[in-house]
């Protein structure tokens, strides 16, 4: 776990690809304890350690993710997160060069439980929920693009899904498409940045992720 940005009230971490930001049915440590853990060890406290989280990060996904250390902080961020008022930057490597060099995107989900993913309709369908995003190809590589991608709205698999439905589906992303796993089972997707007033302070909070150590993130050119 690497922290990219700590105060009284907030910690930013830069999550790995395969942890789970809150316990699951895996029953594997989540990211929130391993936060915890840090916490009490920094401040030396006895007692338990308040940790919140305030919004999540598929499994397979690395980047930023803010937890709330305090409980004001974590009901106004909840607010925020709601209210859209987060800017989250993402950057994912995908396969196939996006139809256009910057793009808004808007489709229409449904999630299925049972399997754990969202199918993007074009068109208004009962059920599902409108999904909203703005991407721009920002790199390139022999094989893959670099794309990122701006949320306006927080659906269930929004980037995988969307991206896939323009037949750009994220590198290592069997799930919507691609044609091979990663190594490690992760997937080539990034949260790069995240932006916000701060919840107490009202400061201008800006944190960017460092990329994964691996080869292909490291070698695609930006523009």
């Amino acid at each position: 776990m690497t922290v990219l940005y700590e105060d009284n009230h907030i910690i930013i971490v830069n999550k790995a690809a395969g942890e789970i930001v809150q316990g699951d049915k895996t029953g594997d440590k989540p990211l929130s304890d391993i936060v915890k853990e840090y916490l009490k060890v920094k401040y030396n406290k006895p007692g338990n350690v308040f940790c919140g989280v305030t919004h999540r990060l598929d499994r397979p996904t690395s980047g930023a993710v803010v937890f709330a250390k305090t409980s004001k902080a974590l009901s106004r961020l909840n607010d925020m997160f709601r209210e859209g008022s987060v800017e989250k930057i993402y950057w994912a490597i995908v396969g196939n060069r996006p139809p256009e060099e910057e793009d808004t995107l808007t489709h229409y989900l449904i999630k299925n439980e049972k399997q754990n993913k969202s199918t993007a309709y074009d068109r208004e369908t009962p059920r599902a929920k409108k999904a909203v995003m703005h991407y721009r190809l920002v790199g390139a590589s022999l094989k893959y693009y670099l794309v990122e991608v701006d949320l306006e709205t927080g659906r269930h698999h929004q980037i995988r899904v969307q991206l896939a439905k323009i037949g750009c589906p994220i590198k290592g992303d069997l799930k919507y498409g691609a044609r091979r796993s990663n190594p490690d089972g992760s997937i080539s997707l990034h949260a790069r940045s995240v932006s916000f007033v701060h919840p107490v302070s009202k400061e201008p909070i800006h944190v960017v992720a460092p990329v994964p150590n691996d080869p292909l993130w490291k070698a695609i050119d930006k523009k």
